[in-house]
């Protein structure tokens, strides 16, 4: 039975969004899933309000507990975080987070990243309520270092509006006792994590995810490494350059899941390089 992987996708976008990923990883000999968050299939973004952390996790836990084998977990974003939730609930054989939101307890905040969250953020109505970007407001979060005409498709592709309440509680998880995105950093058991960041987002900028790993970092009963993609905006498992971000993932996968769990060419790869 090969192995499966979840994708989560991340906020303001739709699960299209892996659509280099999926086949990518197919053709290695994963089998592969990307479900849209809740509510989102209805396409309906009145659907939206009031969507929380809890309901969209809880789905992916569902689904996940339903499956007979562990997966693996890719998440981008808020689809990150989520990825980082479930392993500390103790799924999955491993974990990818792409540029995740930060889990409770990370401290560091930048401007530019503000500045992306400021639609949902600076209107107290958007907290139950749902948040739209502009082309030019999910240009400067998403696709700031992609060709104009490419960085166009992309909003006419992948953009959907949000619900404004996964922002809120994201950025007052540090002040809620029992927050929706807490995680223990230092679970003993979890599955092996990375983490990623885009040299030149401004969604998650390096700095906040780095501040996260070295929660992580600090307490070191589980494997949990890091890796900065150079020349990388946010969305970088589409658009150009996505193929170095999908093999760097995939030599990460070969490299920690147990060789049971590998496809046959990965598995027969890692024995080779044994002998």
């Amino acid at each position: 039975m090969a192995t499966k992987i979840v994708f989560i996708h991340g906020a303001f976008v739709n699960a299209a969004s892996w659509e280099e990923f999926i086949p990518f990883f197919e053709q290695r000999g994963y089998e592969v899933m990307a479900p849209e968050w809740p509510r989102k299939e209805a396409g309906s973004a009145e659907d939206l309000g009031g969507l929380g952390v809890a309901e969209i996790v809880d789905q992916y836990h569902e689904l996940i507990h339903a499956m007979p084998e562990s997966p693996v977990i890719i998440g981008h974003s808020f689809g990150g975080l989520f990825t980082e939730i479930l392993l500390d609930r103790g799924f999955g054989l491993a974990g990818v987070a792409l540029d995740p939101a930060p889990p409770k307890g990370v401290l560091r905040l930048a401007w530019s990243e503000l500045k992306v969250a400021s639609p949902a953020l600076a209107h107290l109505s958007k907290r139950d309520g749902t948040v739209e970007l502009t082309p030019e407001e999910f240009d400067y979060g998403f696709t700031n270092t992609w060709p104009r005409d490419e960085a166009k498709k992309a909003y006419e592709r992948y953009y959907v509006p949000e619900t404004g309440r996964i922002f809120w509680q994201d950025a007052y998880a540090n002040f809620a006792m029992h927050s929706p995105v807490a995680v223990d950093y230092g679970r003993t058991g979890r599955a092996p994590l990375l983490m990623t960041a885009g040299e030149k987002d401004h969604t998650l900028p390096t700095a906040v995810v780095r501040s996260a790993h070295e929660k992580y970092a600090k307490r070191p009963e589980t494997r949990t490494d890091f890796h900065e993609f150079p020349e990388r905006s946010h969305l970088l498992m589409a658009g150009p350059g996505w193929q170095d971000v999908a093999e760097y993932v995939a030599a990460w996968l070969e490299e920690v899941l147990p060789a049971e769990a590998l496809p046959n060419t990965a598995a027969a790869g890692r024995e080779g390089t044994r002998r």
